[in-house]
């Protein structure tokens, strides 16, 4: 399949739409939401890390509420089941069958909001679901449907009760990033609007779940240049070579680059990639995947740092392959 520019345009457009839908509800914060878009129409998971306050609930909201599809949320705590998550098999007595009652997990947009205070086995209940899209309950597999997205929200300042996300269960995350505080004067047009509660809420439907199914395909046909692949292996490779780090760049964190990169260029009417568009997404991609090794957290060595380092040793491509 090959992109016409004026598909690439259309795509740029609808784009620009949901982001300013988003923002009704998230003032100020452009680039998260746009990551958050692309994460959507890449057909991945966000994984929101921020500061009590900071609007996380909202976006996710917010995003939810711009598709016109079904949207579920799921407050994790410590006592959390499996089973409350992804659906349990009981039996009929009517009809003497058993039936499977589905979780919420079944939904085009799931918010799981601070998972990191649900145990590691309700964590582990995602795995499979956010990798492949389905649920196995008493060995009957479950297809959610596409769309689908989880998106996940967790304090980094709490540690009592709660449980870190493995770093398989990170790395099965598209992208992770954060909002941060709004400024000066989105702060003082927030607090104009104390009498809102919930701005999520004011977000109306602009786009229905097939057209974002028919968006991803178009954004998974962006033509990516082997110059392109080869700068993204060559990133995983010295990330894994790092002094001070411990664990690189997985496979999977490398297929994630390519798709975001896609989405990331279409989203501004191109039709092929940059490394620009690497470059960029590396932060949101690499962030959580990347880790370091005791002594350099010690020394105050950070991930951002490191990327920084990455960015700044391995040479971009200049030339089409």
């Amino acid at each position: 399949m090959t992109i016409s520019a004026e598909q690439a345009a259309w795509f740029a457009t609808t784009f620009d739409q949901l982001v300013g839908n988003v923002e009704v509800a998230v003032r100020g914060k452009d680039r998260p939401v746009r990551l958050a878009l692309t994460c959507l129409l890449s057909e991945g998971h966000l994984l929101l890390e921020d500061n009590p306050g900071t609007g996380k609930t909202q976006l996710a909201r917010a995003l939810a509420n711009t598709v016109q599809g079904s949207h579920s949320r799921i407050q994790f705590t410590p006592d959390l089941l499996p089973s409350d998550v992804t659906g349990v098999t009981i039996y009929d007595q009517q009809r003497q069958t058993f039936e499977f009652k589905s979780g919420p997990i079944f939904a085009t947009i799931v918010l799981a909001d601070e998972i990191n205070r649900a145990s590691p086995k309700t964590q582990s209940a995602l795995l499979e679901v956010m990798e492949e899209g389905r649920v196995t309950v008493d060995g009957v597999p479950h297809s959610v449907g596409r769309p689908f997205m989880v998106i996940a929200t967790q304090n980094p300042i709490e540690q009592a009760g709660t449980y870190r996300l493995p770093e398989a269960q990170l790395d099965r995350f598209l992208m992770k990033t954060s909002i941060g505080y709004p400024d000066h004067t989105v702060t003082v047009e927030l607090l104009a609007q104390a009498a809102t509660r919930d701005r999520s809420a004011t977000v109306t439907p602009v786009i229905s779940a097939n057209a974002v199914a028919q968006m991803s395909t178009l954004a998974n046909a962006v033509h990516v240049d082997p110059a392109i692949l080869a700068y993204i292996s060559h990133l995983a490779e010295e990330s894994r070579r790092h002094t001070h780090v411990r664990l690189g760049l997985s496979v999977r964190g490398c297929l994630a680059f390519v798709r975001c990169a896609k989405t990331w260029a279409i989203s501004q009417g191109r039709t092929f990639v940059l490394p620009d568009d690497i470059k960029d997404l590396a932060l949101p991609i690499m962030g959580h995947r990347l880790i370091l090794e005791p002594e350099a957290l010690f020394t105050g060595v950070s991930v951002e740092r490191i990327i920084d380092d990455l960015l700044a040793e391995v040479a971009a491509p200049t030339e089409r392959v």
